[in-house]
């Protein structure tokens, strides 16, 4: 019998799984598919000893071949980072200082967030499609040769886009093509990356606008609106493009499949994705506990939108406490019933998690300052980048600042019953260091775990548990009060096994008993 967080034993290990395996890449052709050569440059320039090589898991069948070519070709020393802490398109910093690299070669699809901490190269994975085929499809999809079209892609095509441009661009006049750029100066720029450093001189020369999201960058026409264009994307389905659509939701758009090598107008209703997103945030108006989860360890300014969300949160008389967990699953989020819905600090790719199998919701920042701002509303725009929120960022909207004898209420669009934004506005502001769930007097608390800053007391309840690092999830086992972190020595959250002497249940559709002891062995 299973019910919504738990399966069979036997079913599992019965379970066929349908498995599509890459096969190895031909030696002879692994410095072509992998820039070996210019991976070696990029490592000699900067006397690296020590090299993170981080795959996905499609990639990872040509792993150690790489690496192999990799210590023959330079004086470093290859470490391949396989299982990443959070999604494949970010890259992971973290694990990269575990084993004391000097610098990073991210492999395949990327989201090109900005990463500040180590050198970084990008190599893409240089994925076959058919030139004709896809100019046929655009010339099907836009018969209207003064159409105002952005051609969008994703970055294991950029080595065809140029090719594309040059068949279409004599027919399309108004055709304009996005070209990859990157954030600071850590990252390694070469023919099909540029520097974002120079949007408005750039829009200066030819009196253009110029946009610049998500790794990507193109001109407008002058007195033309990002509204009067429309998106032709290639490459598959995906979180890439789901985040295009959302952000730019006023822009029709179509796509070329590579691999069926087959054109279409998109015609899912990007409103009824809207409308689904803003049901998520009624939900996170009538909330009262929120739960900051950590998505990212590697994207710049993740620890001051944290503390920015904090803040919002507090002024809309709620409380709020931060998980780190890596990887999301249903089981994992079950753990905490008590937590009204999450909110997902994550690259924009990741940021749009499809929550509807999880027993509580998953907003993003942007839905989270929705509800709780009073001074931003519910518009047109769509912010997937937490650093746009950020002050100084396009989106930014300053919080409203509460009095505390204004007492606000409005009608719940879903329950129907009045809700108060000043309910907790009473209570000291949380503190911003560390907080960890644990089991006092048969009820939820919480209780700080800032080794400097408790009681004896307060430090004592969590000896014997395991506890994970906030700042660079390691996982330690608590042997006295003093104990700290044996790679970063700071404050632990106990997000896993304060509850493990105590069974919790509550009714599913089959009514079994669920326990957190199940939970801890499912983690």
């Amino acid at each position: 019998m299973a019910d919504a967080f738990s399966s069979s034993s036997e079913t599992v290990i019965q379970r066929v799984v349908d498995v599509k395996t890459k096969t190895n890449t031909p030696v002879d052709s692994l410095e072509e598919s992998y820039q070996i050569k210019e991976t070696c440059d990029f490592i000699r320039e900067r006397q690296c000893k020590k090299v993170a090589l981080q795959f996905p898991d499609e990639l990872l069948v040509d792993s150690v071949a790489v690496a192999a070519e990799i210590d023959r070709n330079s004086e470093a020393i290859a470490y391949i980072l396989g299982d990443t802490s959070y999604g494949s398109c970010c890259v992971d910093e973290v694990t990269a200082e575990h084993v004391g690299a000097d610098c990073i070669v991210h492999y395949g699809g990327t989201c090109l967030s900005p990463s500040t901490r180590l050198p970084l190269m990008y190599v893409f994975e240089r994925r076959a499609v058919d030139l004709e085929k896809c100019s046929s499809s655009f010339r099907e999809l836009y018969p209207d040769t003064q159409s105002l079209v952005i051609i969008l892609y994703d970055v294991n095509y950029v080595h065809a886009m140029n090719d594309l441009y040059t068949l279409l661009s004599q027919e399309y006049p108004n055709l304009v093509v996005s070209e990859l750029v990157v954030e600071g100066e850590q990252c390694h720029i070469h023919g099909w990356i540029k520097r974002h450093d120079d949007d408005t001189s750039m829009s200066e020369r030819d009196n253009s606008q110029v946009i610049c999201q998500f790794g990507r960058r193109f001109s407008l026409k002058s007195g033309s609106n990002i509204k009067d264009y429309k998106m032709f994307y290639v490459g598959q389905e995906g979180s890439t493009f789901t985040n295009f659509m959302m952000t730019w939701n006023r822009c029709s758009f179509s796509s070329f499949d590579p691999l069926t090598m087959t054109g279409r107008t998109e015609s899912v209703s990007i409103n009824r994705a809207l409308m689904k997103r803003y049901y998520a945030i009624e939900r996170a108006k009538d909330a009262n506990v929120v739960g900051i989860l950590v998505g990212t360890l590697g994207v710049a300014d993740y620890l001051t939108v944290i503390q920015q969300l904090k803040e919002t949160i507090h002024r809309a008389g709620k409380k709020s406490y931060m998980f780190a967990m890596g990887k999301l699953n249903v089981p994992k989020l079950a753990n905490f019933p008590e937590i009204d819905i999450f909110v997902l600090i994550a690259c924009p790719e990741n940021a749009l998690l499809d929550s509807s199998e999880f027993y509580k919701p998953v907003v993003t920042p942007f839905e989270m300052e929705v509800a709780c701002n009073k001074k931003r509303e519910w518009s047109e725009e769509y912010v997937t980048d937490f650093r746009h929120l950020l002050p100084g960022g396009r989106s930014h909207v300053p919080s409203a600042e509460q009095q505390e004898d204004d007492e606000e209420t409005d009608v719940s669009l879903i329950t129907g019953s009045l809700r108060s934004h000043n309910m907790l506005l009473s209570e000291p502001a949380a503190p911003s260091c560390g907080s960890s769930v644990v089991l006092r007097n048969q009820t939820l608390t919480v209780a700080n775990a800032n080794s400097a800053g408790t009681t004896r007391s307060k430090r004592e309840l969590l000896i014997g548990h395991s506890l994970i690092c906030s700042p660079c999830t390691s996982i330690c086992f608590l042997l006295k009060a003093s104990h700290t972190c044996n790679h970063c020595s700071i404050t632990f959250i106990n997000i896993l096994n304060a509850f493990s002497s105590q069974r919790r249940s509550w009714q599913s559709g089959a009514g079994r008993v669920w326990s957190r002891s199940w939970a801890r062995r499912r983690w």
